[in-house]
């Protein structure tokens, strides 16, 4: 489940990429090419646009190895991805080789890859970039908060009732507490004890406050991934790169996909923007809920980010390029100490 698979096609993965790194293979003028590798992704960046490569690899419930599953996922994250950012996603592209082998975008021959095209945001008015410059404003952020308050509205209620919801969120601790377990990822069993242990005494003492959540509808399908490097502050303010390969981990309370952006922005020292993102949209929609449920949220999802930020231990194209397993270790950290109040 944790190991990614890489497969070879009839145009090799290294000739699309050197092609998508050549500006001949732009239609649109561009200066220059900046390629960024992912985890699951490359992404190419001209002057005015950005275009999105899926690696052809499966891991976990992620299958992009054919083609044409990679097609119909690029094509999912422009639907999906239109819900927060309709200017931004313009289209799923095809990569052409013709006859002669030549590949470029827009041209002739059979399609090779597929990509999605974007509209090439500011970094500057990236949130985790305007964090740490110091240039994020509260007037920015409750503009951001409208825009989630109004995006979750306009979804529909998810019919799961609360003995569903309940098992599945333990079914999610379970699994977070495996993989953090895992020998080779090398994380000290005494902190992923102490955070699994937090949580579970959540649900066996605090369940309710879980069932209530589902019992009133206030489960929808969200963004998936929301985090600060996927929010940007312009007039209008607007959100990318939704998780799209998972529905199932789409489906959550709108508390809690707003407390992992909250604790993601606590982590870049910006503990205040959680707070009032929080507050403000408790204020706009009228769903409050208690402070025990969020410090739950808050902690299940520092044990899940741990997880996945282990998971580049055991790629090799990015293992290198952070410590990730410091990293992963901070968020167990917050796993393990975020306090749940007293039980009534």
């Amino acid at each position: 489940m944790n190991s990614a698979t890489l497969v070879s096609h009839e145009v090799p993965l290294q000739s699309k990429l050197a092609a998508l790194r050549d500006v001949a293979t732009y239609s649109d003028a561009t200066a220059g090419v900046e390629a960024i590798e992912t985890h699951c992704a490359w992404v190419f960046l001209t002057d005015h646009h950005a275009y999105k490569l899926k690696k052809p690899m499966r891991l976990g419930r992620m299958n992009n190895l054919r083609l044409s599953s990679r097609r119909q996922n690029c094509l999912e994250e422009l639907r999906l991805n239109r819900r927060l950012a309709s200017e931004v996603y313009l289209d799923v592209v095809a990569l052409r080789s013709d006859s002669a082998g030549r590949l470029s975008l827009d041209g002739d021959g059979v399609p090779a890859e597929w990509l999605v095209k974007m509209r090439r945001l500011p970094a500057d008015l990236q949130l985790d970039h305007a964090i740490a410059a110091g240039t994020v404003s509260c007037e920015a952020i409750g503009r951001v908060t409208e825009m989630l308050a109004a995006f979750y509205r306009r979804q529909p209620p998810v019919q799961l009732s609360s003995d569903e919801y309940l098992r599945r969120m333990e079914r999610q601790v379970a699994a977070n507490g495996d993989g953090l377990l895992d020998p080779d990822l090398g994380l000290p069993r005494s902190l992923v004890h102490a955070a699994l242990m937090r949580q579970e005494e959540f649900l066996t003492h605090r369940s309710r406050l879980l069932e209530e959540r589902a019992r009133a509808g206030k489960i929808v399908e969200a963004h998936g991934d929301l985090k600060p490097e996927h929010i940007f502050l312009g007039q209008p303010p607007c959100a990318i790169d939704c998780l799209e390969f998972d529905r199932d981990l789409r489906l959550l309370d709108p508390l809690e996909e707003l407390s992992y952006l909250a604790l993601e922005c606590e982590r870049l020292g910006a503990e205040w923007i959680g707070r009032q993102l929080l507050a403000g949209y408790a204020e706009q929609s009228g769903d409050r809920a208690e402070s025990a449920l969020i410090d739950f949220y808050m902690s299940r999802r520092a044990t899940q980010r741990a997880l996945t930020v282990a998971w580049h231990l055991r790629d090799p194209a990015v293992r290198t390029l952070k410590d990730w397993r410091t990293i992963s270790l901070g968020y167990v950290t917050k796993g393990a100490t975020e306090q749940f109040p007293p039980r009534p």
